[in-house]
Order: structure tokens, then sequence, then C-alpha cells
């Protein structure tokens, strides 16, 4: 699967194995984001979804002793809790007024998320990984209140103009997606490669 991001300075940094990016929407719904509780009224339905999916979460857990065993985490493991990001990262920036997209169950759309099958994982690494990123958690709580901010005032753009000024846009997308690695390195299991400290 490969796109092209519709703004270059927002695209995640190669050669990482699990990427993130949302393009930036040339309009948005000024009625639709303008009353902001319409969209977490839409919304129920794919929450109800997930929901019902949330067996899948349970993934992890059952490949950590994959892990620890084979060293391998089965491929369609990883596959199906990797979609089941990607339906959750559609639901988020739909809610955080990035997108106007309705959540699709099985389409892409204007969310990209990328993630490298490992083929031999380190078995010892899964017991101690939670403890090598909370340098990762200081920084993004500071990043993730910023980003909160950054949409609240989008929302106040989105009203008056109808777009998400780029720069907040781009802030609020590269948190996500430096939070996207710090989770698939330490909760999804998904690469051994450590997270660098960057939105990009």
């Amino acid at each position: 699967m490969s796109y092209e991001p519709t703004v270059a300075a927002a695209a995640p940094a190669p050669g990482y194995p699990v990427r993130l990016d949302i393009d930036h929407p040339e309009k948005l719904s000024r009625l639709l984001n303008g009353l902001f509780f319409i969209k977490w009224i839409f919304v129920i339905p794919p929450y109800i979804i997930l929901f019902l999916l949330m067996g899948f979460a349970y993934i992890p857990i059952a490949a950590f002793f994959a892990i620890l065993f084979r060293r391998k985490y089965p491929r369609w493991w990883f596959d199906a809790y990797v979609n089941l990001q990607r339906y959750q990262l559609r639901i988020t920036a739909y809610l955080l007024l990035l997108r106007d997209d309705y959540p699709a169950l099985d389409e892409e759309q204007a969310v990209h998320l990328e993630a490298d099958y490992p083929e031999r994982l380190n078995r010892w690494l899964p017991l101690i990984k939670w403890l090598l990123v909370i340098p990762h958690f200081v920084v993004l709580i500071v990043l993730g209140i910023l980003a909160y901010v950054f949409v609240l005032i989008g929302w106040v753009a989105i009203i008056f103009t109808g777009n998400f000024p780029r720069g907040l846009f781009n802030f609020v997308v590269g948190v996500y997606r430096w939070n996207t690695r710090v989770s698939a390195y330490a909760f999804w299991l998904a690469t051994d490669q450590y997270p660098p400290f960057s939105m990009m």
C-alpha cells in the first residue's frame, strides 16, 4: 500500500516500521464541525462496531506469549490488530475535526497507517518495553495537552473559515504519529525498533 501525503512537511519519517499520516482537507463543513456535538452523535454507530471488535484488542496479550516462546507475531493476528487500529484512528480523526469523512470499516480514506510485519522479535523486550517508553509518556502528556488546545483553536477557525489551519493540523497529526509509534512499540508489540522522539 502506498500513498502520496498531501503535505510533504507532515510526512512521517521514512524507515520506522510504523507510519501514520492524515491528509490535510481542503475544506471542512462549518456546520458539522461548528455544532461539534453532532459528530459525537454520528460517531455512536462506529463506536458500537469498535466495541464489538474489542475482542481483537486482546491480540497483543496473546502475541506476548507467542513472542516469548516463538519470537514471532502470528501474521494474521498482526494484520487484524493493525486493521483495528486503522479503524480507531479514522474515528479519532473524525472526532478531532481533522476530517469530515465518516469513519469507514474497510477503506483507508484519508488516514494512512502502515506497519511493517516483523519477521523476528526479541523474546525478552516485551517484558520491559513499557518501562523503556516512560520518557516518551512524559513528553506526550505535555504535547497531548497542547494538541487538544490546538484542536479547540482549529474548531474556531473552521467555524469562520471552513479550514483547519495547516500548522495546527500538522502539530495534532504529529502528536498522534508519535503516540502511535510508542503504542506500536510498547503495547502492540509490533516492532523492536525504539521509537524516535519526533513528531515527523
